[in-house]
């Protein structure tokens, strides 16, 4: 089992398969145990940072010893407040679903095999089909070709240009601007060359009698696909950033405060 908080952190699959929230049995536990002992010690470290080995040893040591014994004076009251919030969320949660299972027409059955239905589509998703991917590639070969096309027409306009604010006579000064026009022009070329290779490469694989225009049918629908793929990607990212900087702000006893929310508003 993977704690909960850790789990989100996982991918989807991972999750249908060790997240606490989908193992019989969990209830509402979370599987964070170590997290709790070390959101409580966390704090000696400003405390210990720059002591001697023995007191270091001694500071954590005291700690840990009165920890225990709050807990263990406490564990009644836990046990108690924990027994009667499970009465009551098993009291009020039956209600809720009986009333959800009826209005969808549902069984109890029907959870179980949603949970594998789901965990079949992830499996058949690893990777998308191989004419997809290729289709992708070819969308973003086109665009790279139409940009390439771009550049080189500026390259041409600024060659043609290249003399328009330099004096006449000065001869020096037009060799190093028709040396740099040329530069740029035969770059701008071989960059469209290269990419009208790679999109008539692609073209051959998927078998294109006639290239498809940039804002067509085919067109529009795998660049979509990739442009979900890419959101995707950075929705992935931007959960395994987060999730590291909660950690760090717990390694620094600053979980709660606020500090993340302030940071992704200067982001933003």
């Amino acid at each position: 089992m993977v704690g909960a908080f850790h789990g989100h952190t996982h991918n989807r699959k991972c999750q249908l398969d060790w997240h606490p929230m989908y193992i019989p049995g969990t209830g509402h536990s979370e599987g964070e145990g170590c997290e709790h002992i070390f959101s409580a010690s966390n704090a000696l470290a400003r405390s210990t940072r720059h002591a001697s080995t023995f007191h270091r040893h001694q500071t954590i040591e005291q700690h840990f010893a009165f920890w225990n014994d709050d807990k263990y004076a406490a564990l009644s009251n836990f046990l108690w407040n924990h027994y009667r919030d499970a009465l009551k969320s098993i009291q009020t949660l039956t209600v809720e679903l009986t009333v959800i299972k009826a209005e969808l027409n549902i069984t109890d059955d029907d959870f179980p095999r949603y949970l594998e239905e789901e965990h079949a589509y992830l499996n058949s998703l690893k990777q998308p089909p191989v004419r997809d991917q290729v289709c992708i590639r070819y969308v973003e070969a086109l665009d790279e070709l139409a940009e390439r096309r771009t550049g080189w027409d500026l390259a041409r306009e600024a060659a043609n240009n290249a003399l328009t604010e330099i004096a006449a006579g000065n001869l020096q000064k037009m060799n190093e601007a028709l040396a740099q026009a040329r530069i740029h022009v035969d770059s701008s070329y071989a960059k469209l060359q290269h990419a009208e290779v790679l999109v008539a490469h692609v073209e051959v694989q998927l078998a294109v009698e006639a290239r498809w225009e940039i804002g067509g049918q085919e067109y529009n629908q795998f660049k979509m696909e990739a442009n979900i793929g890419r959101y995707r990607a950075a929705l992935d990212e931007l959960e395994r950033l987060v999730i590291m900087r909660l950690f760090e702000l717990s390694k620094l006893s600053l979980s709660g405060t606020g500090e993340l929310l302030v940071r992704i508003r200067i982001l933003c």
